[in-house]
């Protein structure tokens, strides 16, 4: 049974008695709520159901005036065909006053329904819209004519009024689907709100100048155009401009108490605002100030060009000082990872509302959006404009007639099982189609150093086999707080550990003394990797993890062989926390650790503890080849080419036997994390991968024999005093 999880109602998040008080007396405004943490995009002073999408809470408006349509589902209204011959505001005060009289109220209900939005009976329940998505499905026109009702553009213009709203925030990163209609959404919206703003710049970019143009003058223009008089501005220049479209704005709003004016049109002047386009680059737009950036296609952007250096340019034009005076709305499907889908990815991750500085705001100053493909794909959306997630038992159509005859999980899945054999057009199809963020930023097999088809394989069916039943999340801690005597594992969703695997009680804590240095009692069945750090916090607070892998050996003992049984990729507020942690870990499982020896705080920490014998020596020299340091505290270096070389090897190997499937079965690595990182692996940029680091470094260590150095013995010619002859010729003569 599919089970969304785009949004929430959060019921009773609010107490309600302070509801019904504030409600009472219209107190709620408009903007973020400090008190209940929460972003209030109501215009009414009251507010009803409070949704969650994607951790941002926002409270609706309360429902008010609800318009029933005769079918319960949204109708365009009709545009009275007496107004649709009026042109400008101009034509319109040509009319006699008792004709005017007349279409007063429908003007200011239209004005009324784009500020504070629209009610209506959908399927026999009052759902709400925001002011910009009636605007869009009312007033705006797409390349197929009018945009339907859709459920999930409901849920996009909430969160987005949320990020307009909300003075914390410079607008949202939408992570979207091919054709899920953002390129008009946000057409639209740079129209709505252009015709309502004065002395403002709204501009747009895409992937390339032409794109960027393609979109002004194939979407924005039109629906400017087809927008009522009443709404529309006088305009400058032509009817349809090619790269700037500049608006007159009547001195006053529109409605029944300031209609009537004087003015003539050659009394204007204009105010200036403009909405045109740029050429791609890092410093498009640079030094102006902007009401709305629409950022199309950023997860397209190629080198030279930067999403992210745009980004940083950018957003000086959307404030003054520390207050912000514009937005940005940004979507993009994904490229693969070397196509600019990389610097993507690390905006949108940088957008999420959870992480926020001191100011309150994410580290892009955006907040992410993603909406799985389920929600909106073309052919599996009702006449209701619902989602048809599974398979329906009674007939369904889509809003033209068309019946819907199997869910969109079930397609999407059919369409998955087909391109199996065909890695990169999967991965293609999940990027242009993703159910997950995992799957939008899917890489191309190309561009990996190992085999991406055998890990997205082992990642696929993790997620179908639902491997988080078998990975159990935790902290290890010696027994009683008392160091130096047993470990124990503690089960803990929070926990930094993630394990799949745990001796028998008669193997854990397993050590041997030798001159008072404690050994790894169960060297023969596994061994750890680990990539250290040294350094408890950073300037930018961004430092990288701490990361440790765990794999066992063929042994005789009850261990599976060659399996990944302990993953932690963590920076705790200490370097001495990461320290004790992975010396805990060590000592439950006894098995020695190879770790990098030129951050060499974790080695050091190891031998003053008396655990020097847990420590690895480098595996490609002899003893009496090894520095004073190496002997010292033991460990890797990770500066030497043919080191570099062979840990890669290492991981490769590793892939090609143990992940994936092999025809008969899946292998058994079921740390995501981990998997997600060796398909990303750059070996010019390795220290950027921290799992990548330790997972092969604990395959080293556990073969470590592979990497020990040959002793050649120079071998000298011996002299028995037998002579060699020459028998050519007649004498025979001592070859010398």
């Amino acid at each position: 049974m599919y089970e969304q999880t785009l949004y929430k109602v959060l019921p009773d998040y609010i107490k309600p008695k302070i509801l019904k008080r504030m409600n009472r007396y219209n107190k709620w405004e408009y903007g973020y709520n400090d008190d209940h943490d929460m972003i209030v995009i109501s215009k009414t002073g009251q507010i009803g159901e409070v949704y969650e999408i994607q951790n941002l809470k926002i409270a609706l408006p309360l429902a008010n005036n609800v318009y029933k349509f005769e079918e319960k589902r949204w109708t365009r209204f009709d545009y009275p065909k007496v107004l649709s011959r009026i042109k400008t505001v101009f034509d319109w005060r040509e009319y006699p006053d008792d004709f005017k009289e007349t279409w007063y109220d429908y003007i200011d209900l239209e004005f009324k329904r784009r500020e504070e939005g629209f009610w209506y009976i959908n399927k026999d329940k009052p759902i709400f819209i925001t002011g910009t998505h009636y605007m869009y499905l009312q007033w705006s026109k797409i390349d197929v004519g009018q945009p339907d009702f859709r459920e999930s553009n409901r849920l996009f213009f909430i969160f987005w009024e949320a990020c307009r709203a909300d003075d914390r925030c410079y607008g949202m990163c939408y992570l979207k689907n091919r054709r899920s209609g953002f390129s008009f959404m946000a057409s639209g919206e740079t129209v709505n709100m252009a015709t309502m703003s004065t002395d403002a710049r709204f501009g747009i970019l895409s992937k390339s100048g032409a794109d960027a143009k393609k979109m002004f003058t194939d979407k924005v223009v039109p629906i400017s155009v087809n927008y009522p008089f009443f709404f529309k501005p006088i305009q400058d220049g032509m009817d349809r401009p090619k790269t700037e479209l500049a608006y007159r704005v009547p001195a006053s709003k529109f409605t029944r108490r300031s209609i009537v004016s004087t003015e003539k049109q050659e009394d204007l002047t204009g105010l200036d605002t403009t909405i045109d386009w740029k050429n791609t680059g890092d410093n498009a737009y640079d030094g102006e100030k902007l009401r709305l950036l629409v950022h199309d296609e950023s997860g397209k952007w190629e080198r030279p060009n930067d999403i992210q250096n745009n980004w940083r340019v950018t957003k000086t034009t959307l404030r003054l000082g520390s207050r912000i005076i514009g937005k940005c709305m940004m979507g993009s499907t994904s490229n693969a990872l070397d196509k600019g889908g990389r610097n993507f990815k690390k905006l949108y991750d940088d957008s999420d509302v959870t992480k926020r500085n001191a100011n309150g705001q994410t580290r892009s100053g955006l907040y992410s959006l993603f909406i799985p493909m389920e929600w909106n794909y073309e052919g599996y959306i009702d006449s209701y404009g619902y989602p048809v997630f599974e398979t329906p038992s009674e007939k369904v159509h889509g809003p033209h007639g068309t019946p819907i005859t199997i869910g969109v999980i079930e397609y999407w899945e059919n369409e998955v099982e087909g391109l199996k054999e065909d890695q990169d057009g999967l991965n293609e199809f999940y990027r242009q189609f993703p159910r997950t963020t995992k799957h939008a930023f899917r890489d191309e097999s190309k561009m990996s150093l190992f085999n991406l088809t055998k890990i997205y394989q082992q990642i696929d069916y993790n997620e179908e086999a639902t491997s988080a039943s078998v990975v159990t999340r935790g902290n290890f801690q010696w027994e009683r707080g008392v160091k130096d005597t047993r470990v124990i594992f503690s089960p803990n969703k929070q926990g930094r550990f993630y394990i799949t695997w745990t001796p028998p009680m008669n193997l854990q804590n397993r050590f041997i003394i030798k001159n008072g240095i404690k050994y790894p009692g169960n060297e023969h069945m596994g061994a750890f990797g680990c990539d250290s750090y040294d350094i408890s916090g950073t300037v930018d607070g961004r430092g990288s993890n701490g990361s440790l892998h765990g794999l066992t050996k063929f042994s005789m003992e009850n261990a599976p062989a060659d399996h990944f049984f302990l993953e932690y990729i963590a920076r705790p507020q200490t370097a001495e926390t990461f320290f004790e942690d992975v010396l805990m870990a060590c000592v439950f499982y006894g098995m020695p650790i190879l770790a990098e020896n030129n951050k060499p705080r974790l080695l050091y920490h190891f031998r003053r503890r008396g655990y020097r014998g847990f420590s690895i020596n480098r595996p490609d020299k002899l003893y009496g080849k090894l520095s004073i340091t190496e002997r010292e505290i033991g460990g890797i270096p990770n500066s030497s080419q043919d080191i570099i070389q062979a840990h890669a090897a290492a991981i490769e190997t590793y892939i090609e036997n143990a992940v994936g499937f092999d025809g008969e079965n899946y292998g058994d690595v079921y740390f995501q994390r981990t998997l997600e990182d060796w398909a990303q692996f750059d070996i010019t940029r390795r220290t950027k991968f921290d799992a990548s680091i330790s997972s092969g470094l604990a395959i080293m260590a556990c073969n470590k024999s592979r990497y020990a150095p040959v002793n050649r013995i120079k071998k000298q010619p011996v002299d028995i005093g037998i002579k060699k002859y020459d028998n050519k010729g007649l004498l025979s003569k001592i070859i010398k």
